[in-house]
């Protein structure tokens, strides 16, 4: 039987982990922004996420990955706010505007123990840069509780090495976008103009925690990391490049979900490079190179 890895930590090693994230939120460097701003103190920042988790909604999520969602759905928790501000983002009242409630780290090990009673396979953490302190400390008491299923870690891949560390032994599958190859295109489109070199690090390092995915006798995920590629339109997603990157310098045997679903959302419609959806033409030309790269985990959509 494959037990989560948080399971072995000791009360000293929780202690040690909740010390360590906490650190990071006085000043804030819990994403590469590194904005700085005092959380604990009642400062915001980029993100705009405060001193304690705000959640959106907790539920068994159907729409996953098929080795996340299973028979019986992920239970996902859906954390308001990003550290990304991407304009064609399909979330943006939970992840712009912070549509959701303030959650104790208390509520939300309850949410976990909740889900894990439902029968969903594991405990999925959406958007969680800005609020992983919150979640290491819900995760210990939860362990305590009796939770026992994998934890998924469910970001945009603009990740920190130090936040990473702190989560060594404690997540188990890591569900991390690689959104652009061009850091241009990720700051016109998400304001990130170092995107490139900090995702490549956090997804290297992603790599280097749980390795490539393990599957159970049903399929479903026990630890691992799946990478997520939403093609764009007009190529700006940089598709080639990144789809190389993955299978040159991580692991050609990387699972891959490669995404048919853009559309325009939030402020996509003020941008003319990003008004339209994809064209069945612009996905093929991401799947032949998947293909030709050899990546062959993974998931295509139709188009």
């Amino acid at each position: 039987m494959n037990r989560p890895s948080y399971l072995a930590l000791s009360d000293a090693d929780w202690r040690e982990r909740i010390e360590r994230a906490r650190s990071l939120l006085s000043p804030c460097r819990l994403c590469p922004r590194g904005c700085g701003v005092d959380r604990l103190g009642g400062e915001r920042g980029v993100c705009r996420a405060g001193a304690t988790a705000e959640v959106s909604s907790s539920n068994a999520h159907h729409g996953e990955e098929p080795p996340i969602s299973g028979h019986q759905g992920s239970g996902a928790i859906f954390f308001t706010l990003c550290n990304l501000r991407c304009v064609f983002c399909q979330n943006y009242p939970i992840s712009h505007l912070g549509h959701g409630e303030p959650a104790s780290s208390g509520e939300l090990a309850a949410m976990m123990r909740r889900l894990e009673a439902r029968g969903c396979h594991n405990i999925n953490f959406v958007t969680p840069t800005p609020m992983m302190p919150f979640i290491v400390e819900a995760t210990a008491l939860a362990a305590a509780r009796g939770l026992t299923i994998p934890l998924v870690y469910n970001c945009g891949g603009y990740e920190s090495l130090e936040a990473l560390a702190v989560l060594d032994g404690i997540v188990d599958v890591y569900l991390p976008d690689m959104k652009y190859d061009d850091n241009e295109a990720a700051r016109r489109l998400s304001n990130a103009p170092d995107y490139v070199e900090r995702n490549r690090a956090a997804v290297r390092e992603m790599q280097r925690q749980v390795g490539e995915l393990v599957v159970d006798e049903e399929g479903i995920a026990v630890r691992g990391l799946i990478v997520r590629h939403l093609v764009l339109p007009h190529g700006l997603a940089g598709s080639r490049g990144v789809l190389e990157f993955i299978a040159r310098e991580v692991s050609p045997r990387t699972a891959v979900s490669l995404m048919s679903q853009y559309f325009p959302a939030h402020r996509a419609f003020e941008r003319e490079e990003v008004s339209r959806r994809i064209t069945a033409a612009e996905y093929q030309e991401a799947v032949a190179a998947l293909e030709e790269l050899g990546l062959e985990e993974g998931w295509t959509q139709e188009k």
